[in-house]
């Protein structure tokens, strides 16, 4: 007997077990005062009491459907389809829903001065770092290479934590608090194909982009962006020839896949490379964040990264956000 609605009815059960008890009292008493009431057809007060019977349970159902209401609301706002409560409820219920509203509109602030906060300490390591990253350059020039190659890889660790953290601290509030979001898939795809074909130009990569235009995933463009950019930078850094883009609809998710014709990768590291700091080959570019970046924000929004055997020959990252 834990639901509300079974309370309900019982309540209302033992309510009418009392009043059919008061009710055949007062019927007694009636028939003798007025013995006329001896003609009334038995029927008539079956059916009058099956009547009363329906009445009251279509008042229990309509007194539960606020709550039933309430809850679908609540499922809109944890989705991300919607930022508050709306519409009115019983003065009983009321209450609460101004409360729970206010309680979002006070997450949805605090989550804004978080990530004010963040975005202020990003920027104001980025001027050290600069700094730093020209003072290694003027050691370089000095004829001071082993020096400068340590600053330089010092720099680009920074650089890429304060990157990391900063997109956890985003896509974290985003996630929650960022009703309605809604990124087409295309559009990012396309942005970043463009821009890594100039950036691998002298390989003359082949970056193929095939992913319908309604495919949309519930998800902020920069955060979108930043889960495809590591994926395609590094499907271009091992791949021979080609890289191909592509999704499709997967259930309840939307499944992006980035593939490569490169010499793939053993399945025992394939786990272990999508943990923060650990890169495959330690002689590759970059500081090993670039696929914990892409599985924190994915899981952060509900879906997941895998890493596969492509039909090309290399290796394939499944990316699975929810659709929007």
């Amino acid at each position: 007997m834990r639901s509300l609605r079974s309370r309900l009815l019982l309540g209302s059960i033992l309510w009418a077990v009392g009043l059919v008890g008061v009710a055949h009292v007062l019927s007694i008493t009636l028939l003798h005062v007025f013995p006329s009431l001896h003609s009334v057809p038995p029927v008539a007060m079956v059916l009058i009491a099956m009547v009363l019977m329906l009445a009251g349970l279509a008042q229990v159902r309509r007194g539960v459907s606020p709550l039933e209401r309430l809850r679908e609301r609540l499922a809109a706002v944890r989705d991300g389809r919607d930022r508050r409560l709306a519409g009115s409820y019983p003065s009983e219920v009321q209450p609460l829903v101004d409360d729970l509203n206010a309680l979002l509109d006070d997450r949805e602030r605090a989550v804004e001065r978080a990530l004010g906060t963040a975005g202020d300490l990003a920027h104001g390591l980025k001027t050290p770092l600069a700094v730093l990253s020209q003072e290694a350059e003027g050691a370089a020039a000095a004829g001071h290479r082993e020096l400068a190659a340590t600053l330089g890889q010092q720099v680009e660790r920074m650089r890429r934590q304060v990157e990391y953290h900063l997109a956890h601290a985003r896509a974290g509030a985003s996630a929650g608090a960022a009703p309605g979001v809604r990124c087409p898939i295309a559009e990012s795809a396309e942005a970043l194909a463009r821009t890594l074909r100039r950036l691998y130009a002298e390989r003359g990569l082949a970056i193929e982009v095939d992913v319908p235009p309604e495919h949309a995933v519930r998800s902020r463009r920069e955060d979108l962006d930043e889960m495809l950019g590591n994926l395609l930078d590094n499907a271009c850094k091992w791949a021979r020839s080609r890289v191909a883009v592509a999704s499709s609809q997967d259930g309840g998710s939307v499944a992006i896949t980035v593939d490569d014709d490169g010499p793939g990768l053993p399945r025992a590291l394939r786990e272990s490379v999508l943990q923060r700091g650990v890169r495959a080959d330690e002689a590759a570019p970059g500081s090993g964040l670039g696929l914990a970046i892409v599985r924190d924000l994915a899981e952060l929004y509900g879906g997941s990264i895998a890493l596969e055997d492509s039909p090309a020959g290399g290796l394939r990252a499944r990316l699975r956000l929810p659709p929007a």
